[in-house]
Parts: C-alpha cells; sequence; structure tokens
C-alpha cells in the first residue's frame, strides 16, 4: 500500500473528519465567548471597579525608552485575567451541553424481565433436589 493511500484511508476515517469539525466549530465558538468576555462582560466588571479595563492591567518591567527605540516590557496580567474568565465561560457551557447530551442520549436501566413460568418452575425443583441431597 502506497503512502498515498494510506493516508486517504486514514483521512477519511469518520474520527478524523469529526475530529476536524470539532476543532473548526470549537475556533469559531471561542471567539464567539472572547467576544463575550472582552466586550460584554469586562465593561460592566470594569465599572463597578472604578473603570477599570482589564485588558490593559499590566506591570510594567522595563518602560519604552524612545531615545533607543526599545519596546516596553511588561507583564500583562489584566489580558491574562480576561483569558481565565473566557476558558471559565466555556469549561461551562461545554459542562452544560454534555449534561444536556447525556440527559437525551441515557436511556434508564431496565429491570430484567421475570422469567418464563415453566423457567421458574424448573428452578424451583432445582433448589429443592439440591437441598434435598
Amino acid at each position: 500500500m502506497s503512502m498515498l493511500e494510506e493516508f486517504k484511508k486514514f483521512a477519511m476515517r469518520g474520527n478524523v473528519i469529526d475530529l476536524a469539525v470539532g476543532v473548526v466549530i470549537g475556533g469559531a465558538f471561542g471567539k464567539i465567548v472572547s467576544s463575550l468576555v472582552d466586550q460584554v462582560l469586562m465593561p460592566p466588571i470594569g465599572l463597578v471597579t472604578g473603570g477599570v479595563d482589564f485588558s490593559r492591567l499590566k506591570w510594567v518591567l522595563k518602560p519604552a525608552d524612545p531615545a533607543t527605540r526599545t519596546a516596553e516590557v511588561a507583564i500583562q496580567y489584566g489580558a491574562f485575567i480576561n483569558t481565565v474568565i473566557t476558558f471559565l465561560i466555556i469549561a461551562f457551557v461545554i459542562f452544560l451541553l454534555v449534561k444536556a447530551i447525556n440527559r437525551i442520549t441515557h436511556k434508564p436501566e431496565e429491570a430484567p424481565a421475570a422469567p418464563p413460568a415453566e423457567v421458574a418452575l424448573l428452578t424451583e425443583i432445582r433448589d429443592l433436589l439440591r437441598n434435598k441431597a
């Protein structure tokens, strides 16, 4: 089997295609949630905290120097806070989706059916003979 045929067989498997679709949809969903966090949730939170824009919060290690054209060196912890909030929202939504899917696909366990009358009678006879011996 040639390398091209092997690759075609691998790429056309259902799991690979499902995974690719999941990654694409997940990427788009991540952008939606990032927009939700950055443009909808964080402005009111910033308003409540005194007008703080989390995405601009940073700890400057070395300020920019226009004379030497060196860029500012800073730890941008505000962007990290936004990313953590985005992650928590995505994780919560995925949790809700999995929970809903499990509820839909989960079939309640059925009680085992009672054996036919003949089988029950034979079982009773077998148990009586076993106890007699």
